[in-house]
């Protein structure tokens, strides 16, 4: 057999694929632990764990894969065992908070599958229990996100001494951004109507900000660099890469939420506009849409009971007002300045390789 150097590319996506193994491992072996743990208490709390579990296997891995290039661009080693960790922690937390949100937003499914609540209820019926089913559905969803919480934390922290200073400082801020980017959220759903229509641009965008480009980009990949011991300069451009990246990747994802093929989104087609989601996309329709349009979109946006119908006029007023493509031409523009930033980060450039190959497949995504 002929012996081949491997390019720099093929080098790169293996070293990635290797640490995307490791935190599979490292997320496997947590969770039997935590297994064993329950099982000791009750075996019928092992359902908990089995919840969690199904939801960390597989996925993009997007939030650990920053954090682990973070760490490489900071000359962090490729298998260090401190990287791996906090790759598996942002994995849990990132469970935590979808959990958490598909009770908020109502959401029946994710990624093709049910939704946590959706399986507690539909153990609830299975088993001939008493009593409400949605309740004890949406309960025992909240307990697996607190307990999914939990255990992210407890990841974070058993990484050791390089979990102190700047990384713990990212780690907490992440959290607590979360949950306040969340309830601007649904205060929004509910008091967007009464709003300035002036302004449902930038509230929308700040929601985008705070709820989800701070934890899915810009976080991780800070974070990586804390561990690392970045400088605080090389801090700064990796913020300046992730943060308008982060914001082109949710509205990436709020127009799949309206206008993405359920067979590839494996969510219901419209599924945003019965949860009522004000985004950007929304507030652009509320901006260009003729009076009549807007009173349309305020009255029906977030109804349970939609139609295909309703769902279809609803996706042509959000055309026909420019929404989608002056959403588009957002999402354009935040790349630009994400991509432009990556350009003059001090980075090798197997770190800025992976880097944009990570970008481009975030705000390009079909799924």
């Amino acid at each position: 057999m002929t012996a081949f150097a491997a390019t720099p590319k093929e080098s790169t996506a293996a070293e990635q694929d290797a640490f995307v193994a490791a935190v599979a491992v490292k997320l496997k072996e947590f969770l039997a632990g935590k297994s064993t743990l329950l099982s000791a208490i009750s075996p019928d709390s092992l359902v908990l764990v089995d919840s969690i579990a199904s939801l960390v296997t597989g996925g993009k891995r997007m939030r650990a894969l920053l954090c682990y290039w973070g760490w490489r661009g900071a000359g962090g080693a490729p298998d260090a065992e401190e990287v791996i960790m906090a790759g598996a922690a942002l994995e849990l937390f990132q469970a935590a908070a979808l959990i958490h949100d598909d009770i908020i937003d109502r959401s029946d499914t994710r990624r093709g599958g049910p939704s946590v609540h959706r399986q507690f209820g539909t153990l609830h019926a299975a088993r001939g229990w008493v009593l409400d089913q949605e309740r004890f559905g949406h309960a025992a969803a909240i307990l697996t996100g607190d307990l999914c919480l939990s255990f992210s934390e407890e990841m974070f922290a058993a990484i050791g001494s390089r979990a102190t200073g700047r990384a713990r400082d990212v780690f907490n801020l992440m959290r607590t951004e979360v949950m306040a980017g969340q309830y601007l959220d649904i205060l929004e759903e509910v008091s967007g109507p009464t709003k300035p229509h002036s302004t449902a641009v930038a509230r929308a965008a700040a929601i985008i900000r705070f709820k989800s480009a701070k934890y899915s980009s810009e976080h991780p990949l800070v974070l990586g660099g804390a561990l690392a011991g970045a400088s605080a300069q090389l801090l700064e451009r990796y913020s300046a890469f992730a943060l308008p990246l982060g914001e082109a990747f949710q509205l990436r994802d709020d127009v799949l939420g309206v206008f993405g093929d359920p067979a590839q989104t494996g969510k219901p087609a419209g599924d945003d506009l019965r949860e009522g989601k004000r985004t950007v996309l929304v507030g652009l329709t509320i901006e260009g849409a003729g009076e009549s349009e807007r009173q349309f979109v305020d009255s029906h946006l977030g109804r349970q009971d939609l139609s295909d119908a309703q769902i279809e006029t609803l996706c042509s007023i959000m055309v026909d007002s420019g929404a989608l493509a002056g959403t588009e031409t957002m999402i354009a523009e935040l790349s630009s300045t994400a991509f432009s930033a990556l350009a003059e980060m001090p980075i090798d450039d197997a770190v800025s390789e992976a880097l944009s190959a990570l970008g481009r497949g975030a705000v390009s995504r079909t799924s």
